[in-house]
This record gives C-alpha cells, sequence and structure tokens, in this order.
C-alpha cells in the first residue's frame, strides 16, 4: 500500500513537469515531507470543454486524500479508501464510477513503506522500519490515482478526494513491501486523463510499475511516524551503523 509520500513542488514546477495548460488552475502549495490521509495534496486532473480537441485540458488543484463515495453519509470512510488495488479497482463500488470517468495524476517526489523485520527474541511485534522509496533520478513521479465529489450537506461545500492505485510490488522493491503505487508515462497522460468512457483492460494497460532500476529505496527515521513531523530531514538516509 502507500500510507504516506512526500511533496514538495510548487505549483509552478508542476505546471512545467505535466504541461498544465489552465490559466486559472494556479494553486499555492507548500512541501509536505509527510503527506498522510486526510490532508490536501496536489492532483492533475483532465477535463474537456471542448469535444472536438485532440486531448483533454490538465488541471493543476488539491484534494482530500481519501476518496469519499458520492453515496457517502459522512466523510470519515475517506480514510478507509486511501489505496485502491488495481485488481479490483473497476468493479468495487466505491470506486468503479471514478475510475470510469475520474481518473487523475497524483504527483510525488516519492513514497514511504515500512519493512517488518522478524521480531527478535522477547518482542511480541516485529519491528517496522520505514524506507524512502525515491526516483534517482530526482524527477517527479506520476502516481495513477481517482478522484470524486461529495457534497457535504452541513458545510453546503462540496469536497474533492481521491486515492492512489496499487499494484503487487517488483522484486527489487517487494523485500520492503508486497505492494506499491502504479505509474505512468507522460506519454500515458492524456488516454488516463480523458473522461471518455474506455474500456478497463485498455485503462489498465496505461499503467505500469516503475521501470527496473528507476527507483531508489533507503532505510530514514523513524520520525516519518508521527504525522506532526514534517521536515527535510524526514528524506534523509539513515547513516551506517
Amino acid at each position: 500500500m502507500c500510507g504516506r509520500y512526500a511533496t514538495t513542488q510548487t505549483s509552478a514546477s508542476l505546471h512545467q513537469a505535466f504541461e498544465i495548460d489552465l490559466a486559472n488552475s494556479f494553486v499555492e502549495l507548500e512541501a509536505d515531507f509527510n503527506m498522510a490521509p486526510t490532508k490536501l495534496a496536489p492532483l492533475v486532473i483532465g477535463r474537456r470543454e471542448d469535444e472536438s480537441a485532440s486531448a483533454p485540458q490538465r488541471e493543476l488543484l488539491t484534494a482530500r486524500w481519501g476518496l469519499i463515495p458520492s453515496w457517502a453519509k459522512d466523510p470519515s470512510i475517506g480514510s478507509r479508501m486511501i489505496n485502491a488495488r488495481s485488481e479490483t479497482v473497476a468493479e468495487k463500488p466505491s470506486f468503479k464510477k471514478a475510475f470510469a470517468r475520474r481518473r487523475a495524476l497524483v504527483p510525488a517526489d516519492g513514497y514511504f513503506e515500512w519493512y517488518a523485520s522478524p521480531p527478535r527474541e522477547g518482542e511480541k511485534k516485529p519491528a517496522k522500519q520505514p524506507f524512502y522509496i525515491t526516483p534517482k533520478d530526482g524527477s517527479v513521479l506520476a502516481m495513477a490515482g481517482l478522484y470524486e465529489f461529495w457534497k457535504d450537506r452541513d458545510a453546503d461545500e462540496w469536497v474533492v478526494s481521491y486515492t492512489i492505485l496499487t499494484t503487487t510490488a517488483e522484486d527489487d522493491l517487494g523485500h520492503v513491501h508486497e505492494r506499491m503505487p502504479l505509474f505512468l508515462e507522460p506519454e500515458a497522460y492524456d488516454e488516463w486523463l480523458d473522461p471518455a468512457p474506455r474500456a478497463t483492460d485498455e485503462l489498465l494497460g496505461l499503467l505500469v510499475p516503475a521501470a527496473p532500476g528507476r527507483l531508489d529505496a533507503f532505510a530514514v527515521s523513524t520520525a516519518v511516524n508521527n504525522v506532526r513531523n514534517n521536515g527535510p530531514e524526514l528524506i534523509v538516509p539513515l547513516a551506517p551503523e
């Protein structure tokens, strides 16, 4: 799964990285080295205002992490919807409508996973060591996401929320955690973001694990375990013992 990640890009750098072409999609962003569920994070979506256009327009906005289905009675369900398994996303009631029409890119510098080491003698639970997984070349990851609109009737406002698609981890990362996010390459952005209906197999075919050798994984401080901790020290590799 993906339960924490880092996103430190500015609105301007995301406009450049994802070729966002709507002038009104400039949003104020703050660096977050410990992005956690229910927080607001940058999201890239596609809109098709002109049906004759060859590709959807890309828009940058902020959304709450943890998808809230349109039929939910309250937003608390979103805390259990931070990830969607790619193997079942097209059939699950919570995700299938968003998968059909509301697909997104979730920009990230990298993400965290926790490795559960075998318990030591006398320990009831295994110790969990956080690892930070990030592109070796410093590029921005485009994690595959879905988004949804939910009406908060008490506040009389709409909430935009999202989830991140996951798959079985590749061999070189599977030793850290069995699941990992799915990604999109730039040539697949338009097809994924286009709200027009597409065949399930066609959509899933756009999603890829990170190319072998592209990502680096290294142990980091357990300070990331506390969501109140937030700074560049969270993504610094631990010194060898």
